[in-house]
């Protein structure tokens, strides 16, 4: 019986590393592989995260120490973050930093973009965009267009 006492009085000592590091870690680096840039969102998201409770921690730690039940929410507030059935941080993400937050928010300003246009270019990497708007400063927005369309049409083939 007393050994299962000492195993929940530290419990976030025995499961908190690896929720809170190991699984991001290892999911981290399947994402750096993968072609989709959705994961990447979500554990580029935790580890901001992670940091800024890090950061917290390290600033008031003298009353956290008087709060016995940190440890504990911090592991819970993690693992909601973390699992895949939550995906937390990428809730974070799209619920409160992409609204407040936004990096590029003058997309084709000084342009005749219309609004689907700007949400498109948004959505890519600055490397990207520059790209496609110096095409589109060549071509057209017209040609973009005829581009994705003909790349739909081949996915489709396949």
């Amino acid at each position: 019986m007393g050994v299962i006492i000492v195993i929940a009085k530290r419990f976030d000592a025995l499961i908190g590393p690896g929720v809170m590091l190991l699984y991001p870690l290892y999911a981290s680096l399947r994402a750096i592989e993968s072609p989709t840039m959705l994961d990447d969102q979500q554990w580029l998201t935790y580890w901001i995260i992670y940091s800024l409770i890090t950061i917290f921690e390290l600033s008031v730690w003298r009353v956290l120490a008087w709060l016995p039940f940190w440890p504990y929410l911090k592991l819970l507030f993690c693992m909601w973050l973390v699992l895949p059935m939550f995906s937390g941080a990428a809730y974070i993400y799209s619920n409160f930093v992409r609204k407040y937050v936004q990096f590029g928010m003058h997309v084709g300003e000084g342009t005749n973009y219309t609004d689907e246009q700007r949400r498109v270019l948004q959505m890519m990497s600055l490397d990207a965009r520059k790209s496609v708007q110096d095409y589109v400063d060549r071509f057209g927005w017209d040609s973009v267009e005829k581009a994705i369309k003909a790349a739909e049409r081949e996915t489709k083939k396949h």
